[in-house]
């Protein structure tokens, strides 16, 4: 199982709840995603990322099927300009 992880920095952290929701339609639409998991930052320290998200892909030809389903990338679109910055880590689990 392949394991995709994202934090996300809005520029308004409060953009961060409706990107929560956004992200856990793909679910329901999107067939590569096994399991999706997302949390809005609670504590806002000056460390904190405003978004977690984390899905699980069987394998990375799953994950790149996610990445190119047109769900995500409208997601992606919509996202992309609100955001200050972007982290991501893949492994297997």
């Amino acid at each position: 199982m392949l394991v995709h992880v994202v934090l996300m920095k809005f520029a308004d952290a409060g953009d961060a709840a409706k990107a929560k929701l956004r992200l856990e339609d793909l679910a329901d639409v999107v067939p590569a995603i096994r399991s999706i998991e997302v949390a809005v930052d609670e504590l806002a320290t000056e460390v904190s990322w405003h978004l977690h998200m984390r899905t699980t892909h069987r394998d990375v030809e799953d994950l790149l099927a996610y990445q190119s389903d047109p769900a995500h990338k409208e997601f992606g679109a919509w996202v992309r300009p609100l955001l200050v910055s972007r982290a991501v880590v893949d492994y297997t689990a």
